[in-house]
């Protein structure tokens, strides 16, 4: 009897051992995971703010983003709302974790630009926003800009003709069918540089080519009212609508109207609201933090959330002012 029983014990420790190795061993994917909403107001700072004591506020939700154990990805139903992805869904060819960590802390530090430029327009501010041009956030070390372009570089033309903007980059690499060679103009250390790069098909989209770069909008946003805002290492663009919604509440308008109000959309100088990830897992973080509505970019994103949501009331908005509009009907 004692021999079965460490026989037993030994068997069971063994196990142990495995469950624990396959739970702390990364595999080839990522998981994403649902994280409770959050408000905002202690995080956003505004000259002339003004408390507001009625029991609402404006709620960010972000996703738990992290590499999936071998266990995980074996049995991914361990984690309420997880999804498990690919990580070419996460990042790009090359791009190391750190590399991305840094492009997408570049995304939220641009969205809070954004979202306050936007909230102090609605309010009748005028808001200076000058594009200054386009630059090589990053490049991927196994991608076909490697060793040509470099973080920093700023793009100034594709094929000789002018580019400004992120978009028109885009745009002019997409004439191309992947394999083609591009000529990209760059300024760097104050010198004008023309790079040659073979464009690679897009691993999402074979039609689709790449030259293995981050980009991002070099923007001088003019604030006339100062604002900070400061949530750490959470990053990407998905929590612009929210920054604007609050900044307009800390101002003094009750927009909340004493609920809480969730919300999620990466938003544009213009205030159209855009599509953003990880839908399933902000909406059970928005309900899990016990939010009466829940704002979200119209579309499949809106289509996604209301899947989850339970009775928590849905609104898809396409703009900023829709969604001031809509909260303004709350009873």
């Amino acid at each position: 009897m004692a021999r079965l029983f460490k026989y037993l014990l030994a068997t069971g420790l063994v196990l142990a051992v495995v469950v624990v190795g396959l739970y702390v061993i990364p595999s080839d994917q990522y998981i994403f995971l649902p994280d409770k909403a959050r408000p905002l107001a202690p995080f956003v700072t505004v000259k002339g703010e003004r408390s507001d004591k009625d029991g609402g506020g404006i709620y960010y939700v972000a996703v738990e983003v992290k590499k999936a154990s071998i266990l995980e990805k074996l049995f991914h139903g361990l984690h309420e709302g997880s999804t498990l992805v690919p990580a070419a869904a996460v990042r790009a060819p090359g791009e190391s974790d750190q590399q991305h960590q840094r492009v997408e802390l570049r995304a939220m530090s641009e969205s809070q630009k954004i979202g306050a430029a936007v909230a102090l327009r609605s309010l009748g501010y005028r808001v200076p926003v000058k594009v200054l041009g386009t630059l090589v956030a990053q490049v991927a070390t196994d991608g076909p800009s490697a060793g040509k372009l470099e973080p920093g570089d700023r793009i100034v033309a594709i094929d000789g003709q002018p580019t400004k903007t992120a978009d028109e980059i885009r745009g002019a690499i997409a004439k191309h069918r992947p394999g083609e060679t591009v000529e990209a103009t760059v300024l760097r250390n104050g010198a004008e540089k023309k790079v040659d790069v073979k464009t690679v098909p897009d691993p999402k989209s074979s039609k689709r080519p790449l030259i293995g770069v981050f980009l991002q909008n070099e923007t001088k946003i003019s604030l006339p009212v100062p604002v900070q805002i400061d949530l750490g290492q959470v990053g990407g663009p998905s929590a612009g609508l929210a920054f604007a919604l609050d900044v307009v509440e800390e101002l003094g308008h009750n927009i909340d109207r004493g609920h809480k109000v969730v919300a999620s959309g990466e938003i544009l100088q213009d205030g159209t609201v855009i599509p953003v990830g990880g839908l399933k897992q902000k909406t059970i973080g928005a309900k899990r933090a016990g939010a009466d509505v829940f704002l979200v970019p119209a579309g499949e994103n809106a289509q996604e959330a209301r899947r989850y949501a339970g009775s928590m009331r849905v609104i898809p908005v396409h703009s900023f002012r829709q969604a001031l509009r809509a909260l303004a009907t709350l009873k």
